[in-house]
């Protein structure tokens, strides 16, 4: 391993060198967001088993959460073009009929 990404902060190391290798920049515009979490969707009574029933609107992030990073300075907000020819799929060219046997 790198000796830039072993000091105390390794993982700030290990994303600085992530986000170098694809060319983003101090500018760009990025949106951070948690994934792999679930809230509480259901109301409990006054008397719920706290050890077993979560609090409606309680966040808890999983074990495999994940951190996604967004580059929204690079994101290709193009919309897709129609095409430039006729449309004429292969699969529905006339084919030869199959031998009978």
């Amino acid at each position: 391993m790198d000796d830039s990404v072993r000091y105390p902060g390794r993982m700030l190391g290990e994303l600085a060198i992530a986000l170098e290798k694809l060319g983003w920049e101090c500018g760009d515009d990025v949106a951070v967001e948690i994934g792999g979490t679930t809230i509480s969707g259901i109301h409990q009574g006054e008397d719920y088993n706290k050890k077993w029933a979560t609090p409606f609107g309680v966040r808890k992030y999983n074990k495999d959460a994940f951190i996604v990073i967004k580059n929204l300075s690079r994101n290709d907000d193009t919309k897709s073009q129609p095409m430039d020819r006729e449309h004429a799929p292969h699969h529905l060219k006339d084919a030869k009929p199959e031998p009978t046997v």
